[in-house]
């Protein structure tokens, strides 16, 4: 049997970057996938519901149209989000609204809609996309790294709330080479420097790929990982943990 066979696990955000590589990846081991977000998925054999997690009632139809096209939900995968640039002072107030009401409000609004579903699977996991910048300080980030240490924080509590009922889980990835890099990158003065200031502060000396957040993602939300609850799994290239000197790298 494949591992994740007559299961059914729903990812937000799923059509580019990490939550496209998570739908196929979970698809790969026998998932049935659906994917919410407000862009087409490319990615064939997927169910695709267009929904916007700012929107209460979108959030809800879309969860609906899952279960009834599926008739299940087991995994739940939080990973749609933006980013934001720059430091305390740098985003109005709506900016904030904008990037916590999506970033935090929206996790909050999927995992609510999908939990009277996932009580009753035997199986039942939500998997958050949070980041390592929810624990180490960098530059030009604060709204973005404030975003996250609440879903960091989120994802503890709900676990505590769920334990024995829900598996809830983290994944906290570095520096990854997704779209969104990419555009922030398209937008520096000098996108080369600021590439490769990227991946210098990366210990490995790399991005990290979204395959391999995929990879952990999956790996939390795999019934074969039955006991392990309230983690924080980091793929950061050693980001939040390792000091080496470039000269060793």
């Amino acid at each position: 049997m494949s591992e994740f066979e007559n299961l059914v696990a729903l990812v937000t955000g799923g059509s580019s970057g990490i939550g496209a590589a998570t739908a196929r990846e979970l698809l790969s081991r026998g998932a049935s996938v659906a994917v919410l977000d407000r862009n087409p998925s490319s990615e064939p054999g997927v169910l695709f519901c267009e929904a916007d997690i700012t929107d209460v009632e979108s959030v809800t139809a879309a969860i609906t149209r899952v279960v009834e096209h599926f008739g299940r939900l087991d995994i739940v995968v939080n990973n749609a989000g933006i980013g934001a640039v720059g430091d305390v002072g740098a985003n109005d107030d709506d900016e904030w609204r904008r990037v916590l009401d999506l970033n935090v409000v929206g996790t909050v609004r999927v995992t609510r809609a999908a939990l009277p579903h996932l009580l009753r699977s035997p199986a039942a996991a939500i998997v958050n996309t949070c980041s390592i910048v929810a624990r180490v300080g960098v530059p030009q980030r604060a709204l973005y790294s404030a975003s996250k240490g609440a879903i960091e924080a989120l994802t503890l509590a709900t676990a505590a709330d769920f334990v024995g009922r829900v598996r809830v889980n983290a994944v906290l990835p570095g520096t990854a080479d997704t779209p969104w890099v990419s555009r922030l990158l398209d937008g520096a003065e000098d996108a080369a420097l600021a590439r490769d200031q990227l991946t210098r502060r990366q210990p490995m000396g790399r991005l990290v790929t979204a395959d391999e957040a995929a990879y952990a993602i999956a790996y939390l939300a795999s019934p074969r990982a039955a006991s392990t609850t309230g983690t924080l799994l980091a793929v950061d290239g050693g980001m939040g943990g390792l000091r080496v000197p470039e000269a060793a790298r």
